[in-house]
């Protein structure tokens, strides 16, 4: 192949990365309208577990906004973290599309799977950070008192970053699995190795439940179990693999 057929084809490829991530900007935008006008309604959502939180405890908190766009630009960062979690599998599907050319029909089939798989897992973790670890960050530190004479109210951003740290972090834990098998079959993890330094997983794993849980053991083991579990499906996947590639 001559130097100019080269650089055409890489052109070329250059041009259809271009338009699929144009395609996912604008259906990001699109979403990003449509949540717009439902704002106050995924607002009320996020915060439901603040409220949740403080409403048996005896005292009336509530949030509170310190700038005066502070309520606008809260809205506009709801409505685009509702619509970037919404849009996420067709980002993939983008990049799948993108890919999709140079692979073989097998390995477009197992893409496909791939693409549902790795979707499926994140808005688990999403669901989980929500439901699980928001609220019991929000039950420690919403509603720790330094004194009775302190009113603790919560500002606004500093709440709707913590929800959203929280989630999308879970979101990434989840997506431990399909990061193990990509780590496999480009040879830097092994099943071997995951299970000889399995315990030293499992301390990081604990590290990581006390900085974003709670200092008690219950919330800390709620967090840790399914880390753990994730981790011991990433072993058999890893095995599954090297497998296959046996074969």
């Amino acid at each position: 192949m001559s130097h100019d057929e080269n650089e055409g084809g890489f052109v070329s490829h250059l041009a259809e990365l271009r338009k699929r991530l144009i395609h996912s900007f604008i259906f990001l935008i699109i979403f990003f309208i449509g949540c717009y006008f439902f704002a106050e309604h995924l607002y009320g959502f996020l915060v439901e577990p603040y409220a949740q939180a403080v409403k048996d405890d005896g005292t009336d908190r509530r949030l509170i906004f310190t700038a005066l766009q502070e309520t606008f630009l809260t809205y506009l960062k709801v409505s685009f973290f509702t619509a970037f979690f919404v849009t996420c599998p067709f980002i993939l599907m983008q990049i799948w599309k993108f890919i999709a050319p140079g692979l073989l029909e097998k390995e477009k089939a197992k893409s496909r799977g791939f693409i549902l798989v790795s979707s499926l897992l994140f808005f688990l973790g999403v669901l989980f950070g929500y439901y699980i670890i928001s609220p019991l960050s929000i039950n420690f530190l919403g509603t720790y008192q330094v004194s009775s004479q302190v009113i603790n109210e919560i500002d606004l951003g500093s709440f709707i970053s913590l929800v959203r740290s929280s989630t999308l972090a879970s979101g990434i834990i989840f997506e431990l699995p399909i990061i193990i098998y990509f780590l496999t079959k480009a040879g830097i993890v092994t099943p071997e190795s995951l299970v000889k330094y399995r315990k030293y997983a499992l301390v990081l794993v604990l590290i990581l439940a006390a900085i974003i849980t709670p200092p008690d053991v219950a919330s800390q083991i709620i967090v840790a179990i399914p880390i753990v579990v994730l981790y011991q499906v990433s072993i058999f996947i890893s095995r599954i693999v090297i497998k296959n590639q046996a074969k």
